[in-house]
C-alpha cells in the first residue's frame, strides 16, 4: 500500500503515544516548536467508539474519545493508536478514523496497564496472535496503512516467534519498544535487539518498517541508535517530555528557562481549551518536566501546583520570572 510511510527520510524520528502526555493540546506545542516526522495519539479504545458511535461526530464534553481524536493540519503525517481484541470494533474505529481524516492507524499491542490487558488487549495481544492478526485485517479494511506498536515478548523475549506472526497481517510498519512486559520500564531498554528485530524482517523478505523504541533522550542518541540497529526509525517517547523542540534537534539544557514557561503557559491554555476545567490536574505532570534543573526548582514547582487553571498557572510563572530577574 502506497502512503506517507513511503515517502518518509531515512532514518525518521516520531513520537511516541504517551497517556495523558501527547493529548490535541500538547501535539499542538510539538507541531509549533519541533515536528516530528509522524504524530500519534494517545491511544484511544476503538470499543469505547463503537459503543459511542452515536455520538461519534460529537467531539466534546459528550464523547471525549472524540476529543482525543482532534488534530490540526500541522501534525501531518498523523497516526491515531487504536486498542481492541475484536475485529468488528477495530473496523468500525478504523473507518471512523479514516472518515476523520487521518493518515494512519496504530495498533497498541504492547501496553502493560493491567486495565487494558484484563481486556485482552496492550501487551496481552502477544499471547494471542491469531487475535492481533485479525484485529490486523480488520483495521486494514478501512483502506489506511496500519502499523503495530508491541514489545519484544510477555515474560521473556520472543521475538522469533512473535514478529512473525505480525509481519504475516503485512503491517506497513512495527514499533518495538526494547523491553518485555514483565520489565515494564524497570531496566535499560535492550536496543541490541532491535538488530534482532531488524534481522527478522530482513529474512522475511518483507517491506515492513522497523522502528525501535525506548530510553532514547534526544536526536542525536537517536541517530546513533538507529544507525548501529538498522532501524529504519525511532519513536521517542519520555525525552520529549518537557522539550517540544526535541524533534528540532534542540537538547532540554539547551533551552533557556524562560522559553520552557512560556511554552508551559501555551500548553497550559491549549490544553484548558479542550478539556473541561476539572480535568487541570492531569496537566500538572508537565510542570515538573517544565520547570526543572535550576536553582530554586523545587520552590517554583510548588508554587506552580497551586493553580487551578490556566490563568492562575500562568499569574504565578510571570510573578516567580519577575521575582528571579
Amino acid at each position: 500500500m502506497q502512503s506517507f510511510w513511503n515517502s518518509l527520510p531515512r532514518p525518521f524520528f516520531v513520537s511516541a503515544p504517551l497517556a495523558d502526555v501527547t493529548d490535541p493540546a500538547f501535539r499542538r506545542l510539538l507541531a509549533t516548536y519541533g515536528k516530528p516526522d509522524v504524530t500519534w495519539t494517545e491511544f484511544v479504545s476503538a470499543d469505547g467508539l463503537y459503543h459511542m458511535r452515536e455520538k461519534a461526530k460529537i467531539p466534546d464534553k459528550e464523547n471525549p474519545l472524540m476529543r482525543d481524536l482532534a488534530f490540526t493540519e500541522a501534525e501531518r503525517p498523523v497516526v491515531a493508536q487504536l486498542f481492541s481484541r475484536d475485529p468488528e470494533m477495530m473496523a468500525y474505529a478504523a473507518r471512523l478514523v479514516a472518515d476523520l481524516g487521518f493518515d494512519g492507524v496504530d495498533l497498541n499491542m504492547g501496553c502493560p496497564d493491567r486495565a487494558i490487558e484484563r481486556q485482552g488487549c496492550g501487551s496481552a495481544m502477544i499471547k494471542t496472535p491469531a487475535t492481533a492478526q485479525a484485529v490486523i485485517a480488520a483495521a486494514k479494511s478501512a483502506g489506511l496503512p496500519v502499523s503495530v506498536k508491541t514489545r519484544v515478548g510477555y515474560n521473556k523475549e520472543s521475538l522469533d516467534e512473535w514478529l512473525p506472526a505480525l509481519f504475516a497481517a503485512a503491517p506497513a510498519a512495527v514499533t518495538v519498544h526494547l523491553r518485555t512486559r514483565k520489565e515494564l520500564s524497570l531496566v535499560p531498554a535492550h536496543w541490541e535487539l532491535m538488530q534482532k528485530a531488524v534481522a527478522l524482517r530482513d529474512a522475511h523478505a518483507l517491506s515492513v518498517l522497523m522502528l525501535g523504541n525506548g530510553d532514547v533522550a534526544d536526536l542525536d542518541d537517536a541517530r546513533k541508535r538507529a544507525a548501529e540497529s538498522g532501524a529504519d526509525g525511532v519513536m521517542i517517547g519520555r525525552g520529549m517530555f518537557g522539550n517540544p523542540w526535541l524533534f528540532a534537534g534542540r537538547k532540554s539544557t539547551d533551552t533557556p528557562l524562560k522559553d520552557k514557561l512560556e511554552a508551559l503557559i501555551e500548553l497550559a491554555h491549549g490544553f484548558e481549551a479542550l478539556r473541561p476545567q476539572k480535568h487541570f490536574a492531569i496537566l500538572k505532570k508537565h510542570i515538573k518536566a517544565f520547570a526543572t534543573g535550576f536553582d530554586g526548582a523545587a520552590e517554583m514547582r510548588a508554587r506552580l501546583m497551586d493553580a487551578e487553571n490556566a490563568a492562575e498557572l500562568e499569574a504565578a510563572i510571570r510573578q516567580s520570572l519577575a521575582e528571579s530577574a
